[in-house]
């Protein structure tokens, strides 16, 4: 009893989840079950028979109906099939594609890694090579200078912010040769010692510019120190604003050179870089007119691209300044005669 209670819960079920087609058609099919039955119960054979043949003709027309959706349903499943291969072999050559460009792309940066690697180690064999050539230039250039001087006192370091053995023997090697009776340098430092000792053994005298009152002062105890006081004057000069064909520099205040004239050396070694763009092309403009009728300017770190610019113009614009070639060092020397006659340097 409960197996046939189960079945007929199950069948309530299932003739719940059908569709309206469905009911009609099953609806139908219990009509004419029903009716040839009835017919065969009553006599009435040949009504029937019709029934039945109605009955098969409907089994048959379902057949053929359900034959042709499962057609369709076969269609569209290798239908999706077919979209379903062509996206994934799409898909496929994209990887393909993808994979072989990043293979290839990877292939390419090791090679532009391998050539810079290779073309770093040359470059460092190279600068050590350079810096060991250079080491040997200003080790020699210090053994000169020594031979030159004997310090009263501990020299101050050179290199850095302060000028090279290379330069600071250039720079003595033009004291030697042109004998000025005054020296002026923009800058004041190690340079500062070295040329007190150059010009004390000729007789002239240096004023020293700086614009940095502490530096100013460790520069005048350096020379306290090597008894150079009576030869070398520091000034302390403030950076003030200088204005010049329109344009605004910072330059020493001038008034620190108002008694000062006839200046057979000009040493250019300031104001420093980070003081602005071409911070040191007022100075001949600035000390022109302070100048010896000949004399000799010498402009430190002639290697950089401010101080290149600014020696071209200066040799385009005053006249009578002539660039000179020099021996060793960083330093662009320039002659200056106020007659227009070129002098030997």
């Amino acid at each position: 009893m409960s197996s046939l209670t189960r079945f007929g819960g199950r069948l309530t079920v299932r003739l719940q989840s059908l569709t309206r087609p469905q009911v009609v058609v099953l609806m139908l099919v219990v009509v004419l079950v029903a009716g040839i039955w009835t017919a065969a119960g009553t006599g009435h054979q040949g009504l029937a028979v019709s029934l039945v043949a109605a009955l098969l003709l409907g089994v048959l027309l379902g057949i053929l109906h359900l034959s042709r959706w499962m057609g369709g349903m076969h269609r569209a499943n290798q239908a999706a099939n077919r979209d379903l291969r062509t996206v994934v072999e799409q898909m496929q050559r994209r990887v393909v594609a993808t994979v072989e460009k990043e293979r290839l792309t990877a292939g390419d940066r090791h090679q532009d890694l391998s050539r810079t690697i290779t073309r770093g180690l040359r470059q460092n064999g190279h600068g050590h090579d350079l810096l060991l050539r250079s080491q040997s230039r200003e080790f020699e250039a210090m053994f000169q200078l020594f031979q030159e001087f004997t310090p009263r006192a501990p020299m101050p370091s050179s290199g850095d912010f302060a000028l090279n053995p290379t330069d600071l023997l250039e720079l003595l090697h033009i004291v030697r040769l042109h004998q000025p009776q005054l020296v002026v340098e923009l800058g004041s430092g190690t340079s500062s010692v070295w040329l007190g000792y150059a010009l004390e053994k000729i007789g002239g005298r240096l004023i020293s510019l700086d614009h940095d009152e502490d530096y100013a002062a460790r520069t005048r105890t350096m020379l306290e120190a090597h008894g150079l006081g009576a030869v070398v004057e520091v000034r302390t000069a403030p950076l003030t604003e200088l204005l010049l064909d329109g344009r605004a520099y910072q330059w020493y205040d001038r008034e620190q050179l108002k008694d000062v004239r006839d200046v057979d050396l000009l040493v250019i070694d300031g104001p420093p870089a980070a003081t602005g763009p071409d911070a040191r092309f007022p100075a001949l403009h600035a000390m022109e007119s302070k100048l010896a009728p000949t004399a000799t300017i010498v402009l430190d770190d002639a290697n950089r691209a401010d101080e290149q610019d600014a020696v071209r113009r200066w040799t385009e614009n005053i006249t009578g300044l002539v660039s000179e070639p020099h021996l060793i060092g960083r330093h662009a020397v320039l002659s200056y005669s106020r007659s227009g006659a070129k002098v030997s340097v």
